[in-house]
């Protein structure tokens, strides 16, 4: 699933290829996509837009248009957009949507799994919908070490639910969750209200410093994941412990080991992410 890093990475390639640019032809073959709401009427609204501006909150794309609607773009598991600046070739098989741009290029986006939303909403709509469902912006300066502490205080679940809450923290993921927890040495299942000061200090350090790294390397690509060029991420090639089970830590050479924690497969370090609940 693409988590900030890829979503930001998307946002930033797509910015100065969209922004200032009308939807000249806009095509939803779909239903699903705009679910409650009817594919042609939503394309009908798009066409003739202008973008205004480009941005993200948490896993989602805002697409802000000078008449002041907002297209709401959520990639959920397998989507993903692709810029093709003389046109698209052809229909791939897990097209969903196609915009024509008034420089001749399209835009498309592809998913495959079909959990994508596109939604459309009034400015004035933006901030209160995504407030019911996002907590803050981990890369903002608005988070601190003390807010992270406040939004994990009396928690009993396990740190590892607690970080993709996505109210607790936006745009957080399953990968750099672990990636996170691995660097500030905390074991994913330690109750989230049972964190010190010093760790909530230690785990916003590495949450900055794993997205930092994620966007860097332009996100990561294990499966579906791609650039809006086409391109590959690279932060798959620098993982410290996701996916990496069996494989010494890094940091100290224990094998790394695969666990469950809220209900997701998690990977950890034993040795350096040391379990202190007497779990098993």
């Amino acid at each position: 699933m693409p988590e900030l890093p890829e979503v930001e990475t998307v946002r930033a390639r797509l910015e100065p290829v969209l922004v200032g640019r009308r939807f000249d032809e806009v095509e939803i073959n779909d239903a699903r996509l705009t679910r409650p709401f009817e594919p042609e009427p939503v394309a009908a609204e798009l066409t003739g837009e202008r973008v205004a501006a480009l941005d993200r909150r948490g896993k989602y794309l805002i697409v802000r248009f000078e008449s002041g609607l907002v297209l709401l773009i959520h990639l959920r598991m397998t989507g993903g957009l692709k810029h093709a600046p003389k046109g698209l070739p052809g229909d791939g098989p897990h097209q969903r949507a196609v915009v024509r741009l008034d420089d001749g290029s399209d835009v498309a986006y592809r998913d495959v799994r079909r959990f994508g939303t596109w939604l459309l909403l009034r400015d004035d709509e933006l901030e209160p919908y995504l407030a019911k469902r996002l907590g803050e912006e981990p890369l903002h300066g608005g988070f601190t070490p003390k807010t992270l502490g406040e939004r994990l205080a009396s928690r009993r679940t396990p740190i590892k639910a607690a970080l993709l809450d996505q109210r607790t923290l936006a745009g957080l993921g399953n990968i750099y969750a672990d990636e996170a927890l691995w660097r500030a040495k905390i074991h994913p299942r330690t109750p989230a209200g049972d964190l010190t000061p010093a760790q909530h200090r230690d785990l916003h350090r590495a949450i900055r410093q794993t997205l930092q790294a994620g966007i860097a390397r332009q996100g990561a690509t294990l499966r579906d994941y791609r650039t809006p060029d086409g391109g590959r991420g690279r932060m798959q090639h620098e993982f410290k412990v996701y996916g990496r089970a069996g494989e010494p830590c890094e940091r100290c050479g224990t094998p790394i080991e695969k666990t469950r924690a809220g209900g997701r497969g998690t990977w950890y370090c034993p040795n350096c992410q040391r379990d202190v609940s007497g779990e098993s």
